[in-house]
Order: structure tokens, then sequence, then C-alpha cells
């Protein structure tokens, strides 16, 4: 695994032992930021089930101002410090725990939200409704969603609207954009 591309390109990235993470593959992490395109310049990322860094780092090697990574597992946690320390990376903060017991004590709004859990316990719908609600997502930010390539996802949730799906493999990956509200 490593960063695809800007100021870290080809920047080998730590990995967890075992199954307990699932990194994106670099060809589905290439194609989601190839999709977004510029959407990401100097805004603030949140990275819900950060695993190993992987996308957040991606994001901020890319111009990316920020990134929160939040993620519940002690040895993928060990992972993520030991790749933004590499990096010598200083524009992020790790949260520990599960996305939605640290939710509340997020302050500011985010431009980038990447959402791709552990699939068994995917709560993808409620999770973005919870991020809306608190007002977590920028007008006009994008949430990212990874999947099963057989899952679907509504047209709507909350004041997002879908924008795309691209399916790469067993992976699906869903965009949705924030409206502003009327």
């Amino acid at each position: 695994m490593r960063i695809v591309a800007g100021k870290y390109g080809s920047r080998p990235l730590k990995s967890c032992k075992g199954d307990t993470t699932r990194p994106t593959a670099d060809k589905v992490k290439g194609a989601v930021f190839s999709s977004l395109g510029g959407s990401f310049d100097s805004g603030r990322m949140l990275d819900c089930y950060s695993g190993t860094g992987n996308m957040a780092l991606e994001a901020l090697s890319r111009g990316m101002k920020f990134a929160t990574m939040v993620e519940k597992d002690r040895m993928a946690l060990n992972v993520i410090r030991e790749n933004v320390k590499s990096l010598q990376e200083k524009n992020c903060e790790i949260i520990s725990g599960s996305i939605f017991s640290v939710m509340n004590r997020l302050k500011e709004a985010y431009d980038l939200v990447y959402i791709d859990p552990p699939y068994k316990e995917e709560k993808n719908v409620e999770l973005i409704e919870k991020l809306d609600q608190l007002s977590l997502i920028n007008t006009n930010g994008m949430v990212v969603v990874e999947s099963l390539a057989q899952q679907t996802f509504p047209e709507q949730i909350a004041t997002l609207s879908k924008q795309k799906e691209k399916v790469y493999g067993i992976t699906k990956i869903t965009y949705y954009r924030k409206q502003e509200q009327q």
C-alpha cells in the first residue's frame, strides 16, 4: 500500500497484520480521488473508519488542508500513528473510538467525508443522517461511501443527494453531495 499521488506520491504506508482492517486498494483510491477532482483542495476531511489512515493521508498528500481520522481498533491506531509519523504530517488529528461515539465531540464541518466501515458493521445511511443532523458536512461537501458492490443506497439521505456510483470488482463507491438548504 502506498500514497498514489501528491506531495507524498509513491511513499509506502504500513498496514495492519491480520484482517482487522481492509485498506482501500490503490486502484480504487486513485479512482476515488480522480473522480473528486479538485473538490478536496485545501478543505477538511473526516475519515470515519480510518484503518491505516490510507485515505486521509492520500487526501493530505493531494492538498487537503486538514484530516480527522477516527478509528476504534488499537492495533490500527498504532499503524495510523506510524504512517503519520513516517510522512511527518502535522495537519491531522487521530481520534480513538467509534465514529458514533465521538461525532458529538467534532466541532468543525468537513468538505469530504469518507465512510468505509467493516462490511458487517455497516450503518452508512444512519451515519450520514447523523453527520448531517450535527452539521458536520459543509454545503457542497462530498460524502464517499465504500461498500460491497451489491449494496444499494437511496438517492437522497437527509440533505445529501446521490451523485454517482462506480463498481470496481467487489467494491462499490457511492458519492453524495450536500445540497444547499432552501
